[in-house]
């Protein structure tokens, strides 16, 4: 009779700690922001551990990276074939932000030891699933003129009170100065030539800004936005997705423009992007947008 109470108390036991542990766990999930689960997610190309695509990724996820197929299966084999690789992948976040239920990252990756490239990358949650993805990659570049480099700079979030404000601010400056507008309206944007510029050509200040864009006119050559189609924020980071041209004036040359801006005072003071060419050709149907 002993013995068989003896093994009762031990089920009772191992079936509380059991339904502990799965509280515990389900609790820790909880907790985790969308920023832990995107960074568990892109720490997975450097690991090849699937288990945080399995457990964050929806299983019709979508792909706009015209270079992957679309669907958590193909980001799975992905991550199989990078930890295949001879050479290592490396991850390293710089950035990471959060816009309801978007997180937008900077971040370096070394892809199978191919090289280093600098990255925005946003995420779209849906039930607490990452739903969708875009991107943006440049190889890393040298210093600019000024020093700068595409990833060094200023980090620290600040005014979250001020997200909407600051979004409307690099709105109006996208329409204004980017998009042609208004181009006699650009100097109330900065605090007089007080601007930190980490384009890879560009150095520091207002009037190196605008003598770039005069270079450029003069050589037959345009930068133009013709639509943004996303624009994120937390405090004083903006990160804007937007599309145009880059190349010889009235040339198809289609362009994605990613930029991430800080705001200072209501005025715009330090800047990062990464520009790219528009594919023909993608693994997905889903477009670049």
């Amino acid at each position: 009779m002993k013995k068989v109470l003896s093994c009762i108390t031990a089920a009772v036991l191992a079936a509380t700690l059991s339904v502990g542990l799965a509280a515990c766990n389900t609790a820790e999930e909880e907790t985790l922001s969308y920023t832990d689960k995107a960074l568990a997610v892109i720490g997975s190309f450097a690991s090849g551990d699937t288990q945080p695509v399995l457990d964050y990724m929806a299983e019709d996820y979508i792909q706009h990276n015209p270079d992957y197929a679309t669907g958590r299966d193909a980001f799975i084999e992905s991550v199989e074939g990078l930890a295949a690789a001879p050479a290592q992948t490396t991850v390293e976040n710089i950035r990471a932000f959060e816009d309801g239920n978007y997180v937008f990252l900077q971040t370096v990756y070394n892809f199978a030891g191919a090289g280093e490239q600098v990255a925005f990358d946003i995420f779209r949650f849906e039930g607490g699933l990452i739903a969708e993805h875009w991107d943006n990659l440049a190889e890393k570049a040298d210093p600019n003129p000024s020093g700068n480099t595409q990833t060094d700079g200023y980090t620290a979030l600040e005014d979250t009170d001020k997200t909407v404000e600051n979004k409307n601010l690099v709105i109006r400056f996208l329409q204004d100065v980017m998009m042609g507008n208004d181009l006699g309206n650009m100097a109330s944007y900065f605090d007089g030539d007080n601007y930190i510029q980490h384009n890879t050509c560009i150095a520091n200040g207002v009037a190196a800004l605008t003598e770039a864009l005069g270079q450029l006119a003069e050589a037959g050559q345009e930068m133009r936005y013709d639509k943004t189609h996303m624009m994120l924020a937390q405090g004083n980071f903006v990160l804007a997705v937007s599309e145009g041209n880059m190349g010889p004036v009235g040339a198809d040359a289609a362009t994605c423009f990613y930029d991430l801006w800080r705001i200072e005072d209501g005025k715009i003071a330090e800047h990062r992007d990464v520009v790219s060419a528009i594919p023909e050709e993608s693994a997905n149907d889903n477009g670049k947008f």
